[in-house]
């Protein structure tokens, strides 16, 4: 039996992507899609699944039907403030959510090994996170790049909100041994680059993906839709760490 996904956005470039991505897989369809002035409550009555990739302003109408209809949600939007991000945390108690910033697996083998290179360097190197997207990006750092920073602070024993520095302009000062850079660049069509940086004394270490396509998050994100079906959840919130065993 194929799983109906309703792609909200559909008619938004990575909708369409995600719309591609579910025709060809043969254990899922495209059982809806919805975008501005379409009605959620419909779209959401004639499927089993949803897969968001859209806007934070979206998130809590969403989030809203998806309680009421009982739907698992499959999110990849990111720039959600404090509470929306609460919201979503409650909103997996009574259904399963598998929010991430970035569905691809190769981003998400980079967190792993992002991880482990953090555990094995220590803090003797110096930890820095450049992303670039295209100039239609809207929400900086991207939320692949904020969550690699994350994953440095964790491990480091730094906090996120307190030592990440988020480009630097003027006297700064020479650089501390417990600050993390995040720099974003924006320009063109690019789809995604994330570089995480170690540099230390008389060397350096350069962790590095690179996307070409909106595809492989398009294919991630029907990955995780499919997994939640195979796992039987009926609550819980997840990531693509969850959905492809590296935790």
């Amino acid at each position: 039996m194929t799983l109906p996904i309703l792609v909200t956005g559909c008619r938004g470039r990575m909708g369409l992507t995600v719309a591609e991505a579910i025709t060809e897989d043969p254990e899922v369809t495209v059982g809806a899609g919805m975008d501005l002035g379409d009605s959620l409550h419909d779209a959401l009555a004639r499927c089993e699944t949803v897969i968001d990739f859209t806007l934070p302003s979206f998130t809590d109408e969403l989030i809203n039907g998806c309680l009421k209809q009982c739907i698992p949600l499959v999110m990849g939007t990111t720039g959600h403030d404090t509470a929306q991000l609460e919201k979503i945390r409650a909103a997996s108690k009574s259904i399963p959510i598998v929010h991430a910033p970035n569905f691809s697996v190769g981003v998400n083998t980079l967190f792993w090994l992002t991880r482990k290179t953090t555990e094995i360097l220590g803090r003797d190197f110096d930890m820095e996170v450049v992303e670039m997207h295209h100039r239609h990006k809207v929400d900086a750092p991207s939320g692949t790049a904020k969550r690699l920073a994350e994953i440095l602070a964790e491990v480091s024993g730094l906090s996120y909100d307190d030592d990440c520095r988020h480009g630097r302009v003027g006297e700064v000062g020479a650089r501390t041994n417990h600050e993390i850079g995040v720099h974003s660049l924006r320009g063109g069509d690019v789809v995604g680059d994330h570089t995480v940086i170690y540099a230390g004394l008389g060397e350096r270490i350069e962790l590095t993906h690179k996307a070409s396509s909106r595809a492989t998050f398009a294919r991630g994100a029907v990955r995780a839709a499919k997994w939640i079906r195979a796992q039987k959840l009926e609550n819980g919130l997840f990531d693509m760490q969850d959905v492809l065993g590296l935790k």
